[in-house]
């Protein structure tokens, strides 16, 4: 059973940085893609970021490019999300994803699996 455990969630004024990490269980990390989406209270899970399997290729959504930055190490089988010069329209609760292989994760259905949630929100 694979597990994805988001950490590093909470309130920070605008203009503020928050780094997420997400921690994976399972041996078989390193051969999938990994992303981050997030989902304000009233609209639909959208997609942020996301990362092949070796961190060679990012992806980026267009309203976090320049700010946000995923990465991932493959030895502690953990997925980062730094997010700069935050917004308050980047508050929402931020999900990590597994994909279903190991590039390709740049919509709900291409997800395997997902984490529980961090929220994170931004003040004006």
């Amino acid at each position: 059973q694979v597990q994805l455990l988001e950490s590093g969630g909470g309130l920070v004024q605008a203009g503020g940085s928050l780094r997420l990490s997400c921690a994976a269980s399972g041996r078989t990390f390193s051969t999938y893609a990994m992303g981050w989406f997030r989902q304000a209270p009233g609209k639909e899970r959208e997609f942020v970021a996301a990362i092949s399997w070796s961190g060679s290729t990012t992806y980026l959504a267009d309203s976090v490019k320049g700010r946000f930055t995923i990465s991932r190490d493959n030895a502690k089988n953990t997925v980062y999300l730094q997010m700069n010069s935050l917004k308050p329209e980047d508050t929402a609760v931020y999900y990590c994803a597994r994909g279903r292989g190991t590039y390709g994760l740049g919509s709900s259905a291409d997800v395997g699996h997902w984490g529980q949630g961090t929220q994170v929100t931004v003040s004006s």
